[in-house]
């Protein structure tokens, strides 16, 4: 089975061995595996896995010399809710590196009787660390999902967002030796010799990209640089239909959906005045209503990403509030933007709809950070799209003072 991003399937047997695979390249990848609660935080150091500290006290889950992860969900503990499985390179930032240089990567997952799922990686920008897939409880039974997304970083951004306090010091003499430390051990030195990785390039690599355009289904991740993300700036802009002489235009408005993690589900938008608030929840505001689509800056939506711990997804989306549905003419582009990450662009290039209604981008939470899918799919109206994305609210016509 290839799985897709966001894929969910379920575990029928006890024991995996799930392997991230990818071409020959310079890169130096490690995996590791983060054991936590129904809250995505670990208990203590021991619930995370990885080349330094290689089985877990329980047995459930080992790293292997060919960074490997094995699980035996037989042994999971019960505080254990979740098995988030990573993959991180060693000393990117200071090597100028990412995933956007890796091709053909894969995370391959075997059961008992050969291999069991797929789930290729790919359309990564300036991430240096992925969460790769998750192993998770659900209803008494376990299922894996398919996330595929990361940030910047590296393992020690991994480990914050876990629960894990990192510092980078020099490993103390021997015997002593903490238990995490991000720093290379001489186990691991030895390991990669042995295994003869070609060393790093000498070469400079090119700066990440300024833009990045999204292709329909592609998701990336806003770079999460500290403990916070900085503001998200989400911007609709678009031009007038040419019309005959006495057309009044059309009147097309950015809005959003949101899920707070409190389970909190409402809708930003200039309809019904519900412009939101960035200091208070939902930690999201629409800052004006532009109805002739000639501002030269278009509509605004801003998140406040000190607060993105809060906010499980937001779906962006524009509805035409008057005039006809036109929207080769119409040209609309939104662009995400957020301190630290190349500007994302999602054109509303499905030209062919006569439907009101635009869902654009989804925004989901994932380590922290937040994912950026391009949808782009139309509806009749707002309710439509809200029991297609299964949002749950009750909607009601209304109009503009």
């Amino acid at each position: 089975m290839q799985l897709s991003k966001g894929q969910k399937i379920p575990i029928n047997e006890n024991f995996l061995t799930i392997k991230f695979q990818r071409p020959d390249s310079a890169l130096e990848i490690d995996t590791a595996a983060f054991l936590t609660d129904g809250g995505g935080k670990v208990a203590g150091d021991e619930d995370f896995v990885f080349y330094g500290n290689a089985r877990h006290n329980s047995g459930a889950v080992t790293h292997k010399d060919d960074d490997a992860i094995e699980i035996d969900l037989s042994r999971i503990p019960r505080h254990v809710e979740k098995i988030s499985l990573t993959a991180t390179i060693y000393d990117a930032d200071k090597r100028r590196q990412n995933f956007s240089m890796i091709r053909g990567a894969a995370l391959k997952i075997f059961g008992a009787g050969g291999e069991v799922a797929t789930f290729p990686l790919e359309n990564f920008t300036v991430e240096t660390a992925i969460v790769l897939g998750e192993v998770y409880r659900y209803k008494g039974a376990w299922k894996f999902n398919a996330t595929g997304a990361g940030f910047s970083g590296g393992l020690a951004a991994l480990c914050n967002n876990f629960g894990i306090e990192v510092k980078d010091a020099q490993p103390p003499p021997e015997p002593e030796r903490p238990k995490i430390n991000t720093s290379r051990e001489r186990s691991k030195r030895m390991r990669r010799e042995k295994i003869k990785i070609p060393p790093p390039p000498t070469r400079e690599e090119p700066p990440p990209p300024k833009k990045v355009e999204l292709r329909k289904g592609e998701k990336v991740s806003l770079v999460k640089k500290g403990s916070t993300l900085g503001e998200i700036v989400i911007n609709l802009n678009w031009r007038q239909p040419q019309q005959k002489s006495g057309f009044k235009g059309i009147d097309l408005d950015l809005a959003c959906l949101f899920e707070l993690k409190n389970g909190t589900i409402g809708a930003v938008q200039a309809l019904g005045n519900h412009f939101g608030s960035l200091d208070y929840p939902p930690y999201i505001a629409l800052d004006g209503d532009d109805r002739t689509g000639a501002v030269a800056s278009g509509e605004t939506i801003r998140v406040n990403g000190r607060f993105a711990d809060k906010i499980r997804r937001i779906l962006i989306y524009t509805f035409i509030y008057r005039g006809a549905a036109n929207w080769e003419e119409a040209k609309g582009v939104v662009t995400v933007n957020c301190p630290g990450s190349p500007e994302l662009i999602v054109r509303m290039d499905e030209y062919g709809s006569r439907k009101h209604t635009c869902a654009i981008a989804l925004l989901e939470n994932v380590g922290g950070t937040f994912s950026v899918e391009k949808v782009v799919e139309f509806f009749d109206d707002s309710e439509k799209m809200d029991k297609a994305f299964d949002w749950g609210l009750s909607w009601t016509v209304g109009r503009k003072d």
